[in-house]
């Protein structure tokens, strides 16, 4: 939830700074800011291939250009401004959402014809829905921009609230900072509208929703590197990073997923990805204060801070009868399942050779499986204890947990009595 709630501490902190008096920063000075928040802004999202970003920091531009120039022209009357920003009031948060719902493909040019076609088509809307009656001095602009609340049109509050929370169950759906982005990007938007759209406290609510699109690049960029996208488990490199701040006692389990290459050959990778999702989401749970990673494959490792083997022998217990009493449905029939010809290289697996996955359900597909897992512990109990030899007495452990029949646990110290249960699968 650190998407979430980062963005709105650094909005809530903007707003604080802005009407306390604690800071009184020149417009020049927001301008800069906004500029370089919307020109690094871009770059990152075109180095990262973020179209979607990249065309929410669009329109973020073109609001505050045109709410800008809108607001300088037939100063007297203000018609203009006020048409600028009802019109960009609706439009903001409808692009925003139809951001969101995009597929991310890059900068093909078949990804970003559609947004920047419509982009162009809502700027001339804008432009003719604001033809000025004449021109004021552009130097004056910022005049006409009073640092007090104005009241929105209704029609731009229930749009900015269902853009919001649409966004926010995208983003409790999905998890992704990119989601976060946008709906802290539109309530900082929403409060630039709040205060006329132009001016100080505007451009800096702006240059504040530059910001948070900015900075979801790189969070994702961070995801992408510490989590594994398919179980959203942390992944190999951020147990390494664990490792580097561990200090004694502390325990590691190596968790193996059982016949799992038996899995895939038998029932295809898409099975075999739903085998993974299902273990990892049961090892997300681990009690015990454990946490746990995906270091590749089919083997993850749960690391305990603080703990003795004595200590985590009950919660891996758990874990391992979780995982065992687990259970999926196929989602539809592989053509791995289906008969060989005798042109094919490989014959057919005889049956009691796949006994892998253990079906609940005998009828045809979609099949009910289960899956177990084998499991190794070991500990560090003295100061001396390197991470990479308890890793490897976990892993000797996890070798004789499978010897011994698999879908039990052993620990480095002393081999356990086999604890037996139903028939192991893939397991």
């Amino acid at each position: 939830m650190k998407s979430l709630l980062t963005p709105a501490i650094w909005l809530l902190a903007v707003a604080v700074l802005l009407h306390t008096g604690l800071v009184t920063p020149n417009l020049a000075l927001i301008n800069f800011a906004l500029n370089a928040a919307l020109i690094a802004g871009l770059l990152i999202a075109w180095r990262f291939h973020s179209s979607r970003v990249f065309f929410a920091l669009l329109v973020i531009f073109l609001s505050e250009r045109a709410l800008s120039y809108f607001s300088s022209v037939d100063a007297a009357s203000g018609a203009p401004g006020k048409t600028a920003l009802a019109a960009i009031g609706l439009l903001l948060p409808l692009n925003f959402v139809l951001l969101s719902l995009a597929q991310e493909k890059g900068f093909t040019f078949s990804a970003i014809a559609p947004p920047a076609l419509m982009l162009l088509v809502e700027s001339v809307v804008v432009a003719v829905l604001c033809r000025p009656g004449s021109l004021a001095p552009i130097a004056h602009r910022a005049l006409h921009h009073p640092a007090v609340p104005q009241p929105l049109p209704f029609a731009t509050v229930i749009a900015c609230a269902l853009a919001a929370l649409m966004l926010l169950i995208r983003f409790l759906l999905f998890r992704k900072p990119a989601e976060s982005g946008l709906l802290w990007a539109l309530v900082a938007s929403l409060l630039s509208l709040r205060f006329g759209g132009g001016g100080r406290i505007p451009d800096a609510y702006f240059a504040t929703a530059a910001s948070i699109l900015a900075v979801s690049i790189i969070e994702t960029s961070y995801l992408l590197a510490y989590h594994d996208e398919l179980t959203a488990l942390p992944s190999r490199r951020a147990f390494h990073d664990s490792l580097l701040r561990l200090q004694a006692p502390y325990s590691i389990a190596m968790v193996d997923i059982d016949h799992f290459k038996r899995c895939n050959d038998s029932y295809g990778h898409d099975t075999g990805d739903q085998v993974l999702r299902l273990v990892a989401s049961r090892l997300a749970r681990v009690s015990g204060g454990g946490q746990a990673y995906r270091c590749g494959g089919e083997e993850f490792a749960v690391v305990f801070p603080g703990k003795s083997t004595r200590d985590v022998m009950d919660h891996l217990e758990q874990l391992r009868a979780v995982i065992e009493s687990s259970s999926f449905r196929l989602r539809a029939k592989d053509r791995r399942q289906e008969a060989r010809g005798p042109d094919r290289r490989n014959p057919p697996t005889p049956a009691p050779a796949r006994a892998g996955l253990r079906q609940l359900s005998h009828a045809t597909l979609p099949t009910e499986l289960s899956v177990t897992a084998s499991i190794g512990v070991a500990s560090a109990n003295r100061e001396p204890s390197s991470a990479e030899e308890v890793i490897k007495a976990a892993d000797k452990a996890l070798y004789r947990a499978k010897a011994a029949g698999r879908n039990r646990i052993e620990t480095a110290s002393a081999p356990r009595r086999r604890v037996r249960s139903k028939a192991a699968g893939i397991a």
